[in-house]
């Protein structure tokens, strides 16, 4: 019996085996899954000891031992991705433990200061805004402060048409007691390559409601294409055989742009008897009444200098773009020129459709073609002087203008009008601040203008919504506060909106096309303050000739009958 010896032990290690393999095929029991996150540590420890002491076993058993250890071994953990998969866990804990530092100690003071800064600039803002909407609200919609009741006027002797060449001229005359009665009027049509539009623009000035005697219509052609030149000088000569007083004048070069064609348009012999001068773009169409309800004001209040009207746009509903950008002039005039106006403070003229009494111009020095905004540059010079201006689209003194409908002309347009407004704002920032006198009558309101509207406002809406707050996401460090990032910008898009009833639902559009133009016109403010490249360029905004209806409706665009 003691030879079986060996043989039974061999038969019971190879049950035991055999049952350890069973329950290793079986795989690990809910007990053992259960307590698996609790051995694991202990697991983990124990298993190059299992594997040691299971090679030796195996090498002594005649089947070479089977072992259940590898049931005891940890899932493999993944690979390394982002930052650690370049330099490893080290080398990543290192970079985001610098990256930490450097935005406590660098980033976040940096970021703060200009969070303050911005805030700073965002309460000037709010200020300036809610002070124009509650004068032009309260003024006009409340105590109905409308010019007729702020300053004298008395109708013209005349309510038929005088200078269209109907001969109904005379007979105004011989009623009034004749056309002295009637100051002289110069009326100047600066354009340039103007194909599609230069027909609208004559014809709507030559049949503007004045005597023909004492009326000149001014056309300064500075196109250089040959082509356009003939035809503007036919159709001007077209209207002179119809006994109207119209000039046809070029210039050998362009310098100076539009400041220096209406420079030297009023250089002529035959200017020094005109009393007033009313000024339109090409797209520009005046109703045939338009010097009867603005001249009086100039006639009857001799410290009155311009009569500015307000725009009427034939092309607003031509595409989205063309609606945005109604929202905002509808809003520059009836809240900013309509609030300057109404308080006797400085207000821009807009370079068209206005109405300047000549003497102010010279008084003021004259047409000067040092920016882009030779308009504006004028009336502050004019302001200075101690002239006042005067708005008038409360009593509906319309024209008929075109917007830009493509994104390339509207930015070209918004960076003329930023850029030259930020440079002369250089020019001119050291005599508002040194001038006695200009300091005490119009330098606050010169400086409020100039320094918040058209300097701070496109930095503003760059820096602050498209930089600082996206940027203060990433930096948890820096502290926004919320009636900066959230109470400032909805008081001023409620204010924009409650002045355009008919365009709320365009509110949302409006603000993110604005933050999108934020950057050309950040862009074009820093090229003015700085007087850097670009700062005098000047591209002449595309036209198409108004709305497809328009042209329908307008005599001169229509064939003639045979």
């Amino acid at each position: 019996m003691s030879g079986f010896g060996p043989t039974t032990q061999w038969s019971e290690n190879a049950e035991t085996a055999s049952e350890s393999a069973n329950e290793a095929s079986a795989g690990p029991s809910v007990q053992d899954i259960s307590t698996w996150q609790a051995t694991t540590p202990i697991i983990s420890k124990r298993t190059k000891e299992a594997s040691s002491q299971a090679r030796p076993a195996a090498a002594s058993s005649p089947l070479g031992g089977i072992s259940n250890s590898h049931h005891l071994q940890p899932p493999a953990s993944p690979k390394p991705t982002g930052m650690e998969g370049l330099w490893g866990r080290a080398r990543g804990d290192q970079i985001a433990a610098a990256w930490d530092a450097m935005r406590a100690r660098a980033v976040a003071p940096v970021l703060q200061a200009a969070v303050w800064a911005c805030m700073a600039m965002s309460v000037m803002l709010v200020i300036e805004v809610t002070y124009m909407s509650l004068v032009s609200f309260v003024a006009i919609k409340l105590l109905r402060r409308v010019p007729e009741r702020r300053y004298k006027w008395e109708p013209m002797p005349c309510s038929c048409s005088c200078s269209d060449g109907s001969g109904k001229g005379e007979d105004v005359e011989a009623a009034v007691g004749g056309g002295e009665v009637f100051p002289m009027v110069l009326v100047q049509i600066p354009m340039y390559n103007e194909m599609e539009v230069y027909k609208l623009s004559i014809g709507a000035a030559c049949a503007l409601t004045w005597p023909p005697d004492r009326i000149i219509i001014q056309v300064l052609d500075d196109s250089t294409d040959p082509l356009i030149k003939e035809l503007v000088e036919f159709e001007c000569k077209e209207w002179a055989s119809k006994k109207i007083n119209i000039k046809y004048e070029v210039r050998d070069n362009r310098k100076g742009y539009k400041a220096g064609a209406l420079k030297k348009g009023m250089e002529h012999g035959y200017v020094q008897q005109c009393d007033f001068v009313a000024i339109f773009d090409a797209d520009f169409q005046p109703e045939s009444d338009f010097l009867l309800k603005t001249i009086p004001f100039l006639v009857h209040n001799p410290k009155i200098a311009l009569v500015q009207a307000r725009w009427e746009f034939v092309n607003c509903d031509v595409c989205l773009m063309t609606r945005i950008q109604k929202m905002s002039l509808d809003y520059h005039f009836k809240v900013e020129q309509e609030s300057g106006s109404s308080m006797h403070s400085f207000f821009g003229f807009n370079g068209t459709a206005g109405v300047w009494r000549v003497s102010a111009i010279n008084a003021a020095g004259g047409w000067k073609d040092r920016t882009t905004v030779e308009d504006m540059d004028l009336a502050v010079r004019a302001s200075l002087h101690g002239w006042q201006f005067l708005y008038v689209g409360d009593i509906r003194v319309h024209v008929k203008s075109e917007l830009p409908s493509t994104f390339k002309a509207y930015r070209h347009q918004q960076h003329r009008w930023t850029c030259g407004a930020a440079n002369l704002f250089r020019k001119w920032h050291g005599t508002l601040l040194y001038a006695r006198q200009a300091f005490l009558n119009e330098s606050e309101n010169l400086s409020s203008f100039f320094f918040v509207r058209r300097v701070i406002a496109p930095i503003l809406t760059f820096l602050f919504y498209c930089v600082v707050i996206p940027l203060s996401a990433m930096v948890p460090e820096v502290n926004i506060p919320i009636w900066g990032m959230f109470y400032i910008p909805t008081a001023i898009t409620i204010m924009n909106a409650i002045r355009n009833p008919g365009s709320i639902h365009l509110v949302p559009i409006w603000i993110l096309f604005e933050n999108v133009m934020s950057m050309h016109r950040m862009r074009a403010a820093l090229t003015g303050l700085l007087e850097t490249m670009y700062v005098d360029e000047w591209v002449v905004t595309e036209k198409v000739g108004g709305h497809v209806k328009d042209k329908l409706e307008v005599p001169l665009l229509e064939p003639e009958a045979n």
